[in-house]
């Protein structure tokens, strides 16, 4: 499916690179900006999620001008203490100007170019308010709650969830209308949450 051909249309989505968490499995550096061949994570993920959508933002809570200096608007979390990634989603939702918002992480460069046609087409089919990829893993899905489509009228239920104290996206993304997006490919989904991990990304 080509971006003209999307059941959504490419202006009305914004696209946002998660970059805001602490990287605690990899001793606490800065994820999105390791370098993975000869740039950071995240501006792999910028790259590629640009042509996705119409707009791009990156959630970041450290090193903000080293994120600027990618291009983009860097929005850090507007609730303290690393809230997960539901403040980043947040951030986004707060600040976007479109429809729909779009979520990948920062550490995941090599996601579906179609990721976010796909998750569009099933929105708009199933009237839903949320989209998620879904890994089939031999028979088994495991949702991939980063890479999620939702409309940006949320903000408000996902502002009374945080400050009721709750962080799991999946009791959030339960109150409202969601539907799976199933992908057959983990290498797409392959993220470097450790040091050893980005050296086999780098394979």
């Amino acid at each position: 499916m080509s971006a003209t051909d999307m059941a959504i249309p490419i202006e009305s989505i914004t696209g946002l690179v998660l970059a805001g968490g602490r990287g605690s499995r990899m001793g606490g550096v800065d994820k999105g900006l390791q370098s993975h061949l000869g740039m950071p994570l995240a501006l792999h993920a910028l790259l590629r999620l640009a042509p996705q959508v119409g707009e791009v933002m990156i959630s970041a809570n450290r090193n903000l001008a080293a994120y600027e200096a990618m291009g983009v608007p860097v929005w850090p979390d507007p609730i303290e203490d690393y809230a997960g990634p539901l403040a980043g989603l947040l951030a986004g939702l707060e600040h976007a100007q479109t429809e729909w918002l779009v979520t990948v992480p920062c550490d995941s460069p090599n996601f579906p170019l179609d990721l976010v046609a796909r998750l569009a087409a099933a929105a708009a089919e199933q009237d839903a308010e949320i989209a998620m990829a879904a890994l089939n893993e031999e028979g088994q899905l495991r949702r991939q709650p980063v890479f999620c489509l939702l409309r940006t009228s949320l903000v408000e239920s996902l502002v009374a969830f945080l400050h009721a104290g709750e962080r799991k996206v999946d009791r959030w993304t339960a109150r409202h209308r969601m539907v799976e997006v199933v992908f057959d490919e983990p290498a797409d989904f392959a993220n470097a949450n450790t040091t050893d991990e980005l050296r086999q990304l780098q394979r």
